[in-house]
């Protein structure tokens, strides 16, 4: 009696429903939880592969225009011009410079050959290579040396290897000589504890050693490098500029001059710069002004040869590094040893 009252209390519409009733009326399915990291990792993901597609088709795309272009453009149309040889930075010997050189010798389509300088010298042999295949070349071809800011030591035992020499009235040229350094770290070395041996086949072997100072034997055997390196530069300028040697030892203690004074000394022909050059063509070598004039070297990148040397250039910026260390060790013919590339 007392369960049917509670049931009439309870009203027609009240219903009671089990958890298995829910679960079946439920219509939406319960989802676990989606892990936050997991879903910023697949996203982070999903954009990287999207980067990288990216980055794929433009370097193809390049790769291809690069590559059309190559093959598209003839390397020679055997047209007359006047070839432009830079000699820039810090000299050292260069095979593909030298057959670059010779190259031009053999070229009937050059008419002249401007050789291009903004340097401060370099290694010995680097000079008097570039001294040696432009003499040839002279033989062959009109050459004119123009000097940009600089062109001193070696870059200057280059110039007097052309016809004729041009440089702005400011520009730096001279520095007839010879130069070699030694650092003593003696001192350096007996303050940190390191001690230095060795076992030489003579006394001069591998001689000064860097724990001691240049003296004796060692210091006069390296003078007479020096000496015999810079004779023999004395001459080459006595001979190139038409000067007596004595004349030419007053200007050799090793002094830059400006462009205006290397032109009241003799060390060079004229200011000027290239305008200038291709006119005392014309004018001397019959050589037309309005030839068109072509960088041979350094030669002209193309290709993926023009990618990978930005790669490359990139790297070293992002590491910090200069864009052309050249390590000069032994004898050199340079203005300033530190001197920027």
């Amino acid at each position: 009696m007392l369960n049917r009252l509670a049931k009439a209390r309870q009203g027609p519409y009240r219903t009671v429903t089990t958890n298995s009733e829910a679960a079946m009326s439920d219509p939406t399915p319960s989802m676990p939880a989606r892990d936050p990291h997991a879903t910023m990792a697949a996203e982070t993901f999903r954009k990287s592969r999207g980067l990288w597609r990216t980055l794929t088709f433009v370097a193809l795309a390049i790769a291809v225009i690069v590559g059309l272009g190559r093959f598209a453009l003839p390397t020679s149309t055997g047209n007359a011009y006047v070839a432009r040889l830079v000699v820039d930075g810090t000299i050292t010997t260069d095979p593909e410079r030298l057959a670059a050189i010779a190259a031009l010798a053999e070229d009937d389509a050059v008419k002249a050959v401007i050789i291009a300088i903004n340097s401060p010298g370099g290694t010995t042999a680097g000079g008097e290579e570039l001294y040696e295949a432009l003499g040839h070349l002279r033989a062959a071809k009109p050459t004119v040396a123009v000097v940009a800011e600089l062109g001193a030591s070696a870059a200057y035992m280059t110039a007097i290897a052309t016809d004729r020499i041009f440089a702005r009235r400011l520009s730096i040229v001279g520095s007839i000589g010879v130069l070699y350094q030694h650092i003593n770290a003696g001192k350096l070395l007996d303050t940190i504890g390191v001690d230095l041996d060795k076992v030489a086949s003579g006394p001069l072997k591998a001689e000064p050693d860097i724990n001691e100072p240049m003296t004796g034997a060692p210091r006069a055997s390296i003078a007479a490098l020096v000496d015999d390196s810079f004779q023999w530069f004395v001459d080459i300028v006595a001979e190139r500029r038409g000067m007596s040697r004595s004349q030419t030892l007053d200007l050799a203690d090793g002094r830059i001059v400006t462009g205006r004074v290397g032109v009241q000394t003799g060390l060079i022909d004229a200011i000027g710069g290239e305008r200038e050059a291709l006119d005392w063509l014309e004018s001397e070598r019959d050589v037309a002004t309005e030839l068109d004039i072509k960088t041979v070297w350094p030669r002209p990148e193309q290709g993926f040869d023009l990618i990978g040397t930005f790669l490359h250039g990139q790297a070293r910026a992002m590491l910090g590094l200069p864009e052309s260390p050249i390590p000069l060790d032994g004898l050199v013919s340079l203005w300033q040893v530190g001197a920027a590339s």
